[in-house]
């Protein structure tokens, strides 16, 4: 495993979704999401940063070990793809989870959510896919002897 290749993989993943998930969920469907509250209304005002930037980083740790465990050089479409399929699958996991249980989930974002989720993490997945491109395989931190 390449660890320095993973860190970068990580952070870089983790802005690109924290400001790509702003721009998709927050800003461009924040008026579905408002209107499918559901029956419990159970959201924040605004959403608590630091646990978003945690998140964001371990979504971003899945998504890079998604693309590093393909052979050959990252690209961009192998990229977005390979993340595409991991956060629908990531989030109809838990979109269908939480419906299950909670009523914090209307059917309506079960459904919309994975689906926003293909470009969100498509975008993030192509982003890290650039930057590993870019970091030689060679650079991986080495044990000591």
């Amino acid at each position: 495993m390449d660890m320095k290749r993973l860190v970068i993989g990580t952070i870089v993943g983790a802005v690109i979704l924290h400001v790509t998930g702003y721009l998709i969920f927050d800003v461009a469907a924040a008026d579905f999401y408002n209107a499918n509250r559901g029956p419990a209304d159970a959201y924040r005002d605004l959403p608590m940063q630091l646990p978003l930037a945690v998140a964001n980083l371990a979504y971003g740790a899945l998504l890079t070990l998604g693309i590093m465990s393909r052979n050959g050089a990252p690209s961009l479409a192998g990229g977005a793809i390979v993340s595409a399929v991991i956060g629908y699958l990531v989030w109809l996991h838990a979109d269908l989870v939480f419906y299950s249980y909670m009523t914090t989930r209307p059917l309506p974002v079960v459904i919309v959510d994975p689906l926003l989720e293909i470009v969100h993490a498509g975008i993030g997945g192509a982003v890290i896919a650039a930057v590993l491109a870019r970091v030689p395989k060679g650079a991986a931190i080495q044990p000591a002897e």
